[in-house]
């Protein structure tokens, strides 16, 4: 039996809930937990854009939810990043809307769908300009901005290299953030 839920419902059952889920049209997933070098890594670069960011942007750790309005997906990436005010979604106030920059720490289980289906969420946020994810088998960074016209530009960096969050005017060294997570 599927059940169909609200986002109301969703909310209530994530206020009394041990464990995180996503939602998604009428249906609330447990996320899958992290291992303790997923939360190193988040842990790095939610530092890394910190320090960067200062006075310009606030960061966030997995804490916060996300909203795409246009799709209805209501998810907690690694760290979130937002410019401005924090606008939230009808009032939830633990619930953003208005993202400059998501980060994934992709873990085996969830790789694909963070790389396919849930970027295509992503995108539909109209103040997102950077989705970020990172490999916990191999010092990877990956990047996919949304450039001046619309379109997304992908770019990757490796091990000794660096990448720029163009649009948000920072940059990630691979190394010391794989560094700073004991990888």
């Amino acid at each position: 039996m599927v059940h169909h839920h609200s986002f109301e419902d969703y909310l209530a059952i994530e206020q009394t809930s041990t464990v995180r889920h996503e939602f998604l049209d009428g249906g609330i997933y447990a996320m899958a937990s992290g291992s303790r070098l997923h939360a190193a890594i988040a842990g790095a670069v939610l530092t890394a854009l910190g320090k960067q960011l200062a006075g310009r942007c606030r960061t966030f750790t997995s804490d916060l939810r996300v909203r795409v309005p246009a799709t209805g997906l209501a998810t907690y990436p690694d760290v979130t990043v937002v410019r401005d005010t924090l606008e939230t979604d009808g009032g939830h106030r633990d619930t953003a809307t208005n993202p400059a920059a998501v980060v994934e720490v992709l873990s085996p289980a969830t790789m694909a769908y963070d790389l396919g289906e849930k970027f295509e969420h992503y995108r539909q946020l109209p103040s997102l300009c950077a989705v970020v994810y990172l490999w916990q088998d191999r010092r990877q960074i990956e990047v996919r901005q949304r450039t001046a016209g619309g379109p997304w530009q992908t770019s990757s960096a490796g091990a000794g290299a660096s990448i720029a969050l163009e649009a948000l005017g920072c940059v990630l060294d691979v190394d010391a953030i794989y560094a700073r997570a004991g990888a």
